[in-house]
């Protein structure tokens, strides 16, 4: 099935680990077979990475975009959402979690990744920061 992206003018996104941006108007690319794409949105920066469920996000994100190195990213993936379900007691955010990791083991990242996504929503609307809580291994839902 293929993928229609639209584009603001200058907005760029990752195809396949390439940076690409749109020139200066609006415009639509079809995608006729799979890819990695990842809106300029979604894409994490490393110096982003300042709250658990960021933490959480970025190895995924990185899987997501280089299937290839998926492995290197795995443990952190794991101890990051292990700690954050320790300092989490919402059963709506822990059933994300769980689905989160089941998506990264079956090697479906992008799925995992707008899982990801929605805990780090959870995280920035609901608890601001909880990083403290992670530390501390207090209940912060």
């Amino acid at each position: 099935m293929p993928l229609k992206l639209s584009l603001k003018p200058g907005e760029k996104f990752v195809l396949n680990g390439a940076v690409v941006q749109n020139g200066d108007r609006r415009g639509v690319l079809v995608l006729q077979n799979k890819a990695s794409v990842l809106r300029e949105k979604d894409i994490m920066q490393p110096e982003d990475v300042t709250t658990p469920a960021r933490r959480i996000y970025f190895p995924v994100m990185m899987m997501y975009l280089d299937e290839t190195s998926a492995p290197n990213f795995y443990d952190e993936f794991a101890l990051r959402l292990t700690e954050f379900m320790g300092a989490i007691r919402n059963p709506d955010v822990l059933t994300e979690c769980v689905s989160c990791s089941k998506h990264v083991l079956a090697r479906q990242y992008y799925k995992a990744l707008m899982g990801a996504r929605k805990i780090v929503d959870y995280e920035d609307q609901r608890l601001g920061n909880v990083a403290s809580s992670v530390q501390d291994g207090g209940d912060a839902g």
